[in-house]
């Protein structure tokens, strides 16, 4: 297998224009800071040459019982930070309700006499109590409810979470289906799985099952750290914040049906999305 290249976000060309003009240390030190974020930056390591990687499989137990062979579909190396770049900022912006919302003084209750004389008072001449200047007044240039959703094409947003996916194949282990072994909930049983498995509960760590008990979720509630999603839920940014992966052999066959190498298998996708919308349309217009 090819050695993959770190490669971060934030120190990207996307973000850093490389301009042939003279600038000073100090000044490029500061650009610098101004777009460095204050939280955990996340990273993309993109294989530019091999795209199938072989992970193991663990047991219940904790022993390697074999492998499996992950082939997602990833972006080019060139494109690859600013493929996921974009699906990551599409669905924080989409997250946002844009609800905010503030009064103008001519909103405000109150304020329509005039508080005192124009003259004769040594006082500043105000017309209203309502202006911004005073407390109780109206918010100049506040914000107001606005629509922060994007739109990103479907195929575009499945391959930055393919990317991603297979930027983090080293991080990354299968395990056999769990869902039985918990009889009862119990925390402290699943922190034991976690440590036969190698993951420091200490340590951010994403879980995706196709199917999860309630015994199972109720068992991983409590570890702050763990992430347990399925298919429906699996999205962009807890790719990225968390640091190790476990797949169960069904999130595998999963993840290479829905992102597989295959552009054929995309269309047909493709096609089914649009053929069941196409279905809930036609049932709610029947309603």
């Amino acid at each position: 297998m090819a050695t993959s290249s770190s490669l971060s976000f934030f120190s990207s060309t996307i973000f850093f224009s490389n301009s042939n003009t003279l600038h000073s240390s100090k000044q490029q030190h500061q650009k610098q800071l101004i777009f460095k974020p204050k939280q955990q930056q996340f990273s993309i390591r993109s294989e530019a040459a091999v795209a199938a990687a072989t992970i193991p499989i663990l047991s219940f137990d904790g022993t390697e019982v074999g492998s499996t062979t992950l082939n997602l579909k990833s972006a080019p190396l060139d494109t690859a930070r600013a493929v996921v770049h974009r699906g990551l900022t599409t669905d924080l912006r989409n997250q946002r309700r844009g609800t905010a919302s503030t009064l103008t003084r001519a909103q405000v209750r109150g304020g329509g006499i005039k508080p005192y004389p124009q003259k004769k008072t040594g006082r500043a001449r105000r017309g209203s109590n309502r202006t911004p200047l005073r407390p109780g007044g109206g918010v100049v240039f506040g914000p107001k409810p606005k629509d922060w959703s994007v739109k990103i094409n479907k195929k575009e947003k499945r391959l930055a979470i393919s990317t991603a996916l297979s930027s983090a194949t080293q991080n990354a282990i299968v395990v056999e289906e769990f869902d039985d072994k918990f009889e009862k909930p119990k925390t402290k049983e699943f922190i034991d799985l976690m440590r036969r498995w190698g993951l420091d509960p200490k340590e951010k760590s994403l879980f995706l099952m196709t199917e999860v008990s309630d015994n199972v979720i109720l068992s991983s509630r409590n570890i702050s750290t763990l992430k347990m999603l399925t298919p429906r839920t699996l999205n962009l940014f807890d790719i990225l914040d968390s640091e190790k992966l476990v797949f169960t052999k069904s999130a595998v066959e999963f993840l290479n049906e829905r992102y597989g190498n295959d552009d054929d298998d995309w269309e047909v996708v493709d096609e089914e999305e649009e053929d069941g919308g196409e279905v809930e349309e036609s049932a709610e217009s029947s309603e």
